[in-house]
């Protein structure tokens, strides 16, 4: 039975989520790690109509909002090392990450 390290990267920002998927790569051909990755996941869309005038007199106009979540995920062999120099990386505020091990 093979165990993996999934580690599931999101945020709003598509290349700070690549700068990071960039830095794991790094590390992990540094380390000789074996990985599989990163793999785009679809990107999730956020809409919020707003309403652009203060009070309800007048004509309705409504602004559209979006915001986009971008997903990647990378499955490497867990090595003690490896995720080591991975947890040290200095993401950013807007990054979310995930490491979970798997069977």
């Amino acid at each position: 039975m093979m165990k993996q390290a999934k580690i599931a990267l999101s945020g709003p920002i598509s290349t700070d989520v690549d700068m990071i998927c960039k830095q794991i790569k790094e590390i992990a051909k540094k380390s000789g790690v074996h990985m599989k990755g990163p793999i785009p996941l679809p990107t999730k869309r956020l809409l919020v109509p707003v309403r652009k005038g203060p009070d309800g007199r007048g004509t309705t106009t409504i602004d559209h909002w979006e915001m986009r979540i971008h997903k990647r995920v990378i499955f490497i062999d867990p090595d003690d090392t490896a995720l080591r120099s991975i947890m040290r990386i200095q993401v950013p505020d807007n990054v979310s990450i995930e490491i979970a091990l798997i069977t």
